[in-house]
């Protein structure tokens, strides 16, 4: 059926127009309110301005059609429709209602689809840029690859949704429901998720930077390695969240709740820690520069106060491991030390007297030990170290019967509670005949 006769039946009355072959006609305008397309294939067709609220669109198929300005208000309940590669742009589908549509690559930009019914839609590789979609119902729609950017998602039911993939850059999704819906991989910059509860979805690898997501709840997320710099996480809940090596730059977290978080290496420069609370945190390796911890409760439970930080933080690169799984120590030493920086290693020493050039002590394994120790302290020191950036010594004895004597001198130097890893060994020689040589590996903070 070719335009003219179409129009002339809906101009006597007719509206059922069901299997009908409507491929590439113009209709570009035409006022087709109410009309019944059931069916029909309208395929590549011009219906660009056209007017067909409250229309019925089962099962028809508008692949490649042209719908640019068309007007798809109240469109009728229906369960599947055919809009994939379609021009939607400048469309309005307010208050319509369409199961499992396929919108598969088709461009929605600046479309108005508020308060509209679109469960198990297809939006796949959809360009929905600027579209109004303000508590529409999404719930179980396929957004994979599709383009939000800058759209208005305000209030939706986004229930199982599935945005992989999806670019959501600036897009409003105030108040809306993403319980179970998938954003991993999601490109979320500059949007914002204010009142939204993220505690079911997966989140992935998404790129929240500079996004809104004030007093949202996160706790016990995977967050590791992710993109928050310059977000608002102002309030958030984040208990026991894994934060690992995620980029927090910038990243406004006042008065956010950071209880047993994990942020082991992630970055907080310049950060706004303002009155958060890190009680159990782990900040290994984490870095603070210019963050503000005002009034901050840290990991130890005691509030922020600068002069106590800034020296603690030199040492969060050292992370002492223990295990029941392993024997416990039983000396100044610990089972193993994490450690991050730039390491040093100091060569075995035995006690030489430097100013003499030659050992000391001959008969004395306690004294031998206090010159070794006087030599290794010279070393640290020339590289910018001190005793507590060891991660690791390695003791010689020429006689294990002298270890207590050793030990006594040893334990002066390391507070068992963070002492490094220790190996302590009888040997047949030393050089020069001495009592005692020990080495050590320090790990200076960067």
């Amino acid at each position: 059926m070719d335009a003219e006769t179409l129009l002339e039946k809906y101009a006597a009355g007719q509206r059922k127009f069901h299997n009908e072959n409507l491929r590439g006609v113009d209709l570009k305008g035409a006022n087709l309110s109410g009309i019944d397309l059931q069916g029909a294939d309208l395929t590549g067709a011009d219906l660009n301005d056209a007017n067909m609220s409250n229309a019925c669109l089962e099962g028809t198929n508008l692949t490649r059609a042209s719908l640019i300005g068309v007007n798809l208000s109240s469109l009728r309940e229906i369960s599947s429709l055919n809009l994939s590669w379609a021009d939607l742009s400048g469309a309005v589908l307010t208050k319509a209602k369409i199961g499992s549509a396929n919108f598969t690559n088709a461009n929605l930009s600046n479309t108005n689809l508020s308060e509209a019914t679109l469960n198990n839609a297809n939006f796949t590789n959809a360009n929905l840029s600027n579209a109004n979609l303000s508590k529409t119902n999404l719930e179980r729609a396929n957004f994979s690859n599709a383009n939000l950017d800058n759209a208005n998602l305000s209030d939706c039911n986004l229930k199982n949704a599935n945005l992989t993939d999806a670019f959501l850059n600036e897009a409003k999704v105030v108040r809306s429901s993403l319980v179970g819906a998938n954003l991993s991989d999601t490109n979320l910059t500059a949007s914002d998720f204010s009142q939204v509860n993220l505690s079911s979805v997966t989140l992935k690898n998404a790129n929240f930077q500079s996004a809104k997501i004030r007093g949202v709840n996160l706790s016990k997320h995977d967050l590791s390695g992710m993109n928050f710099a310059g977000a608002d996480l102002a309030a958030a809940n984040l208990k026991d969240v894994n934060l690992r090596k995620a980029c927090l730059q910038g990243t406004n977290l006042e008065r956010a709740e950071l209880q047993q978080v994990d942020l082991m290496k992630a970055n907080l420069n310049g950060a706004s820690l303002r009155k958060v609370d890190l009680t159990g945190a782990n900040i290994y390796g984490a870095s603070f520069v210019d963050a503000d911890l005002t009034d901050a409760i840290m990991p130890d439970g005691e509030v922020y106060k600068s002069e106590v930080f800034s020296e603690a933080v030199k040492y969060m690169t050292h992370q002492v491991i223990r295990t029941d799984k392993a024997p416990a120590p039983v000396g100044p030493y610990n089972q193993a030390i994490a450690a991050s920086g730039k390491m040093l290693f100091v060569a075995g020493q035995i006690a030489i007297d430097p100013r003499l050039g030659d050992v000391v002590y001959t008969e004395d394994v306690k004294k031998q030990t206090e010159q070794v120790f006087a030599n290794l302290e010279a070393i640290l020191t020339a590289a910018g170290a001190t005793f507590k950036d060891v991660v690791k010594t390695s003791v010689f004895l020429a006689d294990m019967n002298d270890f207590a004597a050793m030990n006594a001198v040893y334990a002066k130097y390391f507070d068992e509670a963070t002492a490094p890893a220790r190996a302590c060994v009888q040997v047949s020689r030393l050089p020069k005949d001495v009592l005692v040589e020990i080495e050590c590996i320090a790990v200076i903070p960067e």
